[in-house]
């Protein structure tokens, strides 16, 4: 009768004084039990698994793309950028200088007194009536002042708005940016600003004038909310945050609900485009989606412009 044949035990690649029976899964070397790694299945050489770190890509953030190194600094820039420009229009007049009222956001036109431009004719819509009244036409987004969809989300004269709008981006922004990468979260911000700017240009008088980065913010809250969602985490401040967001833009006095709730669906969509692309072709989805998003929004833009002109 053969007895069995016992098992040999081998002096530790590291530590050859150490017999052992174990061997590295991926390269089969001896280790003893102060080297071996428990992996998925049986265990590795500390080699092998920093190997395999180097493989998985530690960069690449969960939703494709490169993690930010410092998730703040996006959103610094984009604060800098709005306390710059609410400086120069403060320098050129504030908000009854020709620098507001080139970069907020005006659907149509409005026809001015050209003797006194704080008072305007309600009922002139178009620059050959504002003549025949000897008045100062100044043409909006229809008038071809495109660039207001989106100058408009970086423009503010009120101090205090202002404030609240880079208080929540300073809130919103860098947790947002460490879960989508500098490029995406960028592109949530931008394209939910112009979301913004279309259900202005859509639901809002031709004449009255918007500004403000709340459409953006609005964008980063529906990020949130997609991002928890995916998750699974639990949403409750989020959502009440939201609601009494929502109450306050359509009581307040003076505010753009227009703008805040084409943000929110801004950030919504562009973010489950982001989230939800499957592993395989992620970027490659993930691009065309954005791009598809974008060309949908300034086609609507487009034909509401083409409609008031």
């Amino acid at each position: 009768m053969t007895q069995p044949q016992q098992p040999i035990a081998y002096g530790c690649y590291r530590h050859p004084d150490r017999p052992t029976y174990i061997r590295c899964q991926r390269c089969g070397r001896p280790i003893c039990g102060d080297c071996m790694i428990s992996a998925a299945v049986g265990f590795q050489c500390p080699e092998c698994v920093a190997a395999g770190a180097r493989e998985t890509r530690q960069n690449e953030g969960p939703y494709g793309g490169l993690r930010s190194r410092n998730p703040r600094t996006t959103s610094l820039v984009l604060i800098g950028i709005n306390i710059a420009v609410w400086a120069m229009i403060m320098l050129l007049g504030g908000d009854t200088g020709s620098l507001a009222d080139l970069l907020a956001l005006r659907p149509g036109g409005i026809c001015l007194a050209a003797d006194d431009p704080t008072q305007w004719f309600p009922d002139v819509t178009t620059a050959v009536q504002c003549a025949t009244v000897d008045g100062l036409w100044q043409g909006g987004v229809s008038g071809g002042a495109w660039w207001q969809v989106l100058t408009s989300a970086f423009t503010h004269t009120a101090p205090l708005h202002l404030g609240m709008n880079m208080l929540s981006l300073w809130f919103l922004g860098p947790p947002m940016e460490a879960a989508l990468g500098r490029a995406r979260f960028l592109a949530v911000y931008l394209l939910s600003a112009l979301a913004g700017s279309a259900a202005v240009v859509w639901l809002e008088a031709p004449a009255m004038q918007t500004l403000g980065a709340s459409g953006a913010v609005f964008g980063l809250i529906g990020a949130l909310i997609v991002v928890g969602l995916k998750v699974k985490a639990d949403l409750q401040v989020a959502f009440t945050w939201l609601a009494i967001n929502l109450i306050y833009s359509f009581l307040g006095p003076g505010i753009s609900w227009q703008g805040h709730i084409g943000g929110l669906v801004g950030g919504l969509v562009t973010t489950a485009i982001i989230v939800y692309a499957p592993r395989k072709d992620r970027n490659r989805i993930q691009v065309a989606g954005l791009a598809g998003f974008g060309v949908l929004v300034l086609a609507l833009i487009v034909v509401r412009v083409l409609q008031l002109a």
